[in-house]
């Protein structure tokens, strides 16, 4: 009888293939079609992982599974219900996306009255639709893939090195050293903000490759001088509601933001 988790093989070693299901929470369920996209590399890619529940590419699925990837924000009762169930079934979840690492785009919603956003977007309709969480704020997150959305050679890389046994290390440097590496002209000098000098890479400088500035997606690079930054946009005239909309947009930010908040009103005072 042939190993339903026998996968393909590496330098000769038979490498085992893990029960993996794909969920969505609150989001627009690009990160899933991400996983989906590049068809040269998909066949391989899906090899290392025997797909037991993916409502974006199969009809079906099951609850019997060890890793779960989860994309999306909690702002319902039932989206907490399903993610502690999934917590429950999966060995391993991975949060998948800005939304699942951070609340995502969702949260900016989070910056006016929530009764007012509800009636606004709804009308009279009986919708329930929270303040935008993080899936860390309510159970234990294994593994973390960044970005809005996500970046389908990250995901590959990251599913590889767990069928392999290995360690996943995220890059701690910022999206800067990345943009230098990829001789780009810098965003600054194209009279373009951008949080490429604080923001985690791992992107390979996505957006300013396009020259278009970095809106922080993937959170904050380790030792992030946000003050710093604060300082060098607000020298090339940008203004602080500027600042404060990209620190705000994808939530990994939210700290500083709040930060910056303060320090704004202290100096109004």
């Amino acid at each position: 009888m042939t190993d339903r988790n026998a996968g393909g093989t590496f330098l000769g070693v038979p490498l085992y293939r893990p029960r993996t299901a794909f969920f969505e929470l609150a989001s627009c369920e690009g990160c899933q079609l991400q996983v989906l996209n590049n068809e040269a590399t998909l066949a391989p890619f899906l090899g290392l992982l025997e797909i037991v529940n993916f409502r974006e590419a199969m009809t079906g699925g099951t609850d019997d599974y060890e890793i779960a990837f989860v994309e999306g924000s909690v702002s319902r009762k039932d989206e907490e219900d399903l993610l502690k169930e999934i917590r429950g079934n999966a060995r391993v979840l991975v949060a998948l996306g800005s939304c699942a690492c951070f609340g995502g785009v969702n949260r900016l919603k989070d910056r006016f009255d929530p009764d007012w956003t509800r009636k606004t977007v709804y009308g009279e309709a009986p919708v329930e639709s929270g303040r935008a969480r993080p899936l860390e704020d309510l159970v234990a997150v294994d593994l973390k893939i960044y970005g809005c959305p996500v970046k389908k050679e990250e995901v590959e890389k990251v599913v590889t090195n767990i069928a392999l046994g290995k360690a996943v290390v995220s890059p701690k440097y910022p999206v800067c050293m990345e943009c230098k590496a990829n001789e780009n002209i810098c965003l600054f000098d194209l009279g373009e903000p951008c949080l490429g000098p604080v923001t985690r890479a791992g992107c390979d400088s996505w957006c300013p490759n396009s020259r278009a500035g970095c809106w922080g997606c993937r959170g904050p690079a380790e030792d992030a001088n946000v003050e710093q930054l604060e300082k060098i946009m607000q020298e090339h005239g940008f203004a602080q509601e500027t600042i404060l909309d990209r620190l705000e947009c994808f939530g990994g930010f939210a700290r500083f933001a709040e930060a910056f908040r303060r320090r704004r009103r202290e100096g109004a005072e």
